[in-house]
């Protein structure tokens, strides 16, 4: 097992505008950021450092931090890239079962794509604060048809599964790349299926389980504890034969997680390019937005919602989990165009 030590420097490439000496900048992992510096983040102190004044313990985090991206599922990283959620589930926290029937699902799908949606993630378990765990069959039976029906159609689809049986059902309906919350940890079978099937898996950081997961989250330096979870993730995938290039990361914002810890984990969220690996981030409609601003209901979290999503790709996060895809794509575009290069950047 693999892993940094509470005392450990961790490097954080500074994408601020403004912030990067062009004549001395490196590529964010071959996308579209470059960076000239990094803030070196021990536990009691953060400093600036030049990236050719790095020190030789940080050059592997510094070759990490380059290292081109290769694409996932047809997917580049030259922009961000908008993963639209689809719960087929009766309870889930953002949508109540709007599109539980599997026709209203596969409608909701249709609707994210033409919006702006680069992948679907379909789930058929709610995993909200206090959700009650569902059986994989029942899981299955609501979400295969919803798979296959997209897939058919020629869309990027994700299934949002911690059970080994649903991943398997999931790829054999036409999904392209598994997303477990668990980080292939929450069945014994889940890493040699996603290894065996040679497809992408997002590794997702959870403390704890969904039913008690908000009890009592703590954490010695939340941002740290992620990086170092999902480091030992990252070598268990390579010791199960799943190599880093079919890997993406995610730190898991409102799993297990205090609002303290979520803005401490987002405000550092570029720490975890040092991973390797694209890194994903699921903000939408959560509950820290309400708690931030006037306790709004997950529907009316939409602009809370679009900041922190923003925030994000400020850092280099090369994909977003949304459920307003429409209003994310647009704020993107924006974005974009105002950040990387006006009018020239590139659609």
């Amino acid at each position: 097992m693999t892993g940094h030590t509470s005392d450990e420097p961790l490097p954080r490439p500074v994408l601020a505008a403004g912030a990067v000496d062009a004549a001395k900048a490196v590529s964010l992992g071959g996308g579209p950021f470059a960076f000239s510096h990094v803030e070196i983040r021990d536990p009691d102190s953060r400093r600036i450092v030049p990236v050719e004044a790095l020190p030789d313990a940080l050059q592997p985090a510094l070759e990490r931090l380059t290292a081109p991206r290769p694409p996932v599922a047809g997917l580049n990283w030259q922009r961000p890239r908008i993963m639209g959620v689809v719960n087929v589930t009766p309870d889930s926290f953002s949508d109540g079962g709007d599109a539980f029937d599997p026709g209203a699902a596969v409608a909701r799908g249709l609707a994210l794509v033409d919006a702006g949606a680069d992948i679907l993630d379909i789930g058929g378990e709610s995993t909200r604060p206090g959700a009650t765990p569902v059986d994989p069959l029942e899981e299955q039976r609501r979400i295969v048809p919803v798979i296959a029906a997209l897939a058919d159609r020629g869309i990027r689809v994700s299934v949002d599964t911690r059970h080994a049986h649903t991943m398997k059902a999931a790829l054999d309906a036409g999904a392209q790349i598994v997303n477990d919350v668990t980080a292939l940890r929450g069945d014994p079978a889940a890493l040699r299926t996603v290894s065996q099937a040679r497809i992408p898996v997002v590794l997702m950081h959870m403390q704890g389980e969904p039913q008690t997961m908000q009890r009592a989250p703590s954490y010695a330096d939340a941002p740290r504890d992620v990086y170092t979870f999902l480091e030992e993730r990252l070598a268990a995938c390579a010791a199960a034969g799943i190599p880093r290039a079919h890997v993406l990361v995610d730190p898991g914002i409102g799993f297990g997680k205090s609002l303290a810890h979520n803005l401490q984990i987002l405000h550092q969220v570029g720490l975890y390019h040092g991973l390797g690996c694209p890194v994903v981030v699921g903000v939408s409609r959560k509950r820290f937005i309400a708690a931030l601003s006037r306790d709004e209901a997950p529907k009316d979290r939409v602009p809370g919602s679009l900041a922190a999503a923003l925030a994000a790709v400020e850092q280099g996060v090369q994909m977003v989990r949304v459920h307003d895809v429409a209003e994310t794509a647009q704020a993107l575009a924006v974005w974009r165009a105002i950040r990387l290069g006006g009018l020239n950047a590139t659609p």
